[in-house]
């Protein structure tokens, strides 16, 4: 089928959202910690998508919708923060940056799906683009820290993945619905266990947990999950590039954070890694036409 430019589109509207996360959650939940946060991020997403569908799911789907969430929220969540916690931001970004390239191999190896490549250089590109926009001179390692990034990474690239594979037999609401309230419901109990107690909400607060919950949750995952059951993995994972470049332009934007010539490079080997990524699938969709001969000639 061929990926058309709507489409493409819409699910482009998920990972620039997700870019708003450092800055809603630096500026607007100041004194939240980790868990508490994605907690409550995920439960009043499923809540509400819920209340909106009134669907259940049927036989397997239990168990797939809670393994799911599990995967995409719960320990991509918990592994994200324990990234940024123990790494720079910088090395922390360019470490989640490698889940298109994840997200590449998983899918030759689950839905059989050619190793092209041109994929795999653009996904590398991509992280490249993703270094070159966040990395410092003064960042340094941490071997936990790496390890929970990539963790987080193949987490969300496996759901990714199995959501392609498994094709869920409901709408994508639905399905977003549930694996949002399985994800929360299993953060919470981690977030009473190791959080201390959230300060009391005001209306910044409140803001900002409604656009992390409402907007960056239950709409943008809808519209992820509903592409990613319908357009090629490694086309839609691409599109993952886009959410360091939006935290980078809205701190420049919003913070007066300054954006350097090399930061400027970043920015466009990102966005052609992505192209080349569209172009890679094109091409692979495209039949090649028999050469013509001397006799193919039209009366």
């Amino acid at each position: 089928m061929k990926t058309r430019a709507s489409d493409l589109l819409s699910t482009a509207i998920a990972p620039i959202v997700w870019g708003s996360t450092y800055i809603v959650t630096t500026e607007l939940l100041p004194g939240f910690s980790p868990l508490t946060a994605a907690a409550l991020r995920a439960l009043p997403a499923g809540i509400l998508l819920l209340l909106v569908s009134r669907r259940l799911p049927s036989g397997i789907w239990w168990l797939r919708c809670l393994f799911l969430g599990a995967l995409n929220f719960s320990l991509f969540w918990s592994l994200l923060f324990v990234a940024a916690y123990r790494l720079p931001g910088g090395i922390a970004g360019t470490v989640l940056s490698a889940q298109p390239l994840i997200v590449v191999f998983l899918a030759s190896f689950l839905l059989a799906t050619p190793l092209r490549p041109l994929t795999v250089f653009a996904a590398l590109a991509g992280m490249g683009g993703v270094g070159l926009l966040v990395l410092t001179p003064d960042a340094a390692l941490d071997a936990v820290g790496v390890g929970a990034g990539l963790a987080g990474a193949t987490a969300m690239a496996l759901g990714t993945i199995l959501t392609r594979k498994w094709q869920p037999p409901m709408s994508a609401m639905t399905s977003t619905a549930w694996q949002l309230l399985f994800g929360g419901l299993l953060l919470a109990p981690a977030a009473l266990l190791f959080d201390p107690a959230p300060p009391a909400l005001n209306a910044a607060n409140l803001l900002g947990l409604a656009w992390l919950s409402l907007i960056g949750a239950a709409l943008t995952y809808a519209l992820w999950f509903k592409s990613t059951a319908r357009l090629d993995s490694a086309v839609v994972s691409s599109l993952l590039f886009l959410s360091p470049l939006t935290a980078v332009l809205l701190g420049w934007v919003f913070l007066d954070q300054t954006l350097s010539a090399l930061q400027a490079i970043g920015i466009a080997v990102i966005l052609g890694s992505i192209w080349l990524s569209q172009q890679a699938h094109a091409r692979a969709k495209t039949p090649n036409r028999p050469m013509r001969t001397g006799t193919d000639r039209t009366l």
